[in-house]
């Protein structure tokens, strides 16, 4: 399986500074987003920590392997980096007044030969398209989710609900950390969505699959998402991160390839006993 990577973010009409964070490393089939909080500058601090140590630690360990690796031992690198980063991101909250208080939602994929690892912490999602059918990878880790769970709230009533942003998990604000790793099974053609609440918060589903059922490159398709959350508000800064999964072409072999470029030479003739 082949993998394509595109990642944009925008500020957004209303914030002054950008709190989202995202990067990918495609030789590793690596995507980390990330959705920061906290006053002054401190919000950027913790994304761009969590996104940057996520994706170099994980890059690292996926060089080292020098033979195919399991689904759990993916999830286990995951984890150990999670754990890593959170407290990483609470020392400098700690030892640095401008910092307090700061955190920040994480979603990270990777992707290995048919298989998607992939590990949430908070409101961050990531999203599914396939054969026309969007659907949603990650729950939130949010109050709201919680009283649809508990039956309380629809969500459709969840969708319009104040307090949508109230995290009940967050990286970096706590000693200990769980992240929420699920695997799934990649198909040809599949097209998926990592993205802050910024998009989320401004696009329903529907819409979302408006845009991405349009087959348009993975950058047009980036800017659409941005520019409709933008048309219906841009309230925050908004994340996007594509990754479009293809079937590789099959390489023939060295003899077949030798022989098919293999040509007699003009005018020749078979042998005669």
């Amino acid at each position: 399986m082949h993998y394509s990577f595109h990642a944009l973010t925008d500020t957004g009409l209303v914030r002054t500074n950008n709190e989202d964070s995202l990067t990918f490393d495609q030789a590793n089939g690596i995507a980390v987003l990330a959705d920061g909080m906290g006053g002054y500058n401190a919000g950027e601090v913790a994304s761009g920590m969590a996104t940057a140590f996520v994706k170099s630690e994980l890059a690292r360990w996926c060089a080292a392997q020098t033979q195919q690796v399991g689904i759990e031992h993916i999830a286990q690198a995951m984890e150990r980096c999670v754990n890593q980063v959170n407290v990483e991101i609470l020392n400098a909250a700690v030892s640095n007044q401008q910092y307090a208080g700061m955190g920040t939602t994480l979603v990270v994929a990777v992707f290995r030969a048919a298989h998607l690892v992939l590990g949430h912490i908070g409101d961050s999602r990531c999203y599914r398209w396939r054969k026309g059918q969007l659907a949603q990878l990650t729950k939130d880790h949010s109050m709201l989710q919680e009283q649809v769970d508990a039956g309380l709230l629809t969500s459709e009533q969840a969708a319009v609900a104040p307090g949508r942003n109230l995290l009940t998990r967050a990286l970096g604000v706590e000693d200990v950390v769980q992240i929420d790793i699920q695997a799934d099974l990649v198909e040809d053609g599949d097209l998926y969505l990592l993205c802050s609440d910024g998009l989320t918060d401004m696009l329903s589903d529907a819409e979302m699959a408006q845009i991405l059922s349009s087959g348009a490159s993975m950058p047009q398709t980036a800017q659409g998402l941005v520019a409709r959350a933008n048309a219906c508000g841009g309230r925050d800064n908004i994340a996007v991160l594509l990754v479009q999964a293809a079937v590789a072409p099959e390489r023939p072999g060295l003899m077949s390839r030798w022989f098919g470029k293999r040509k007699a030479p003009e005018g020749s003739h078979g042998a005669q006993a």
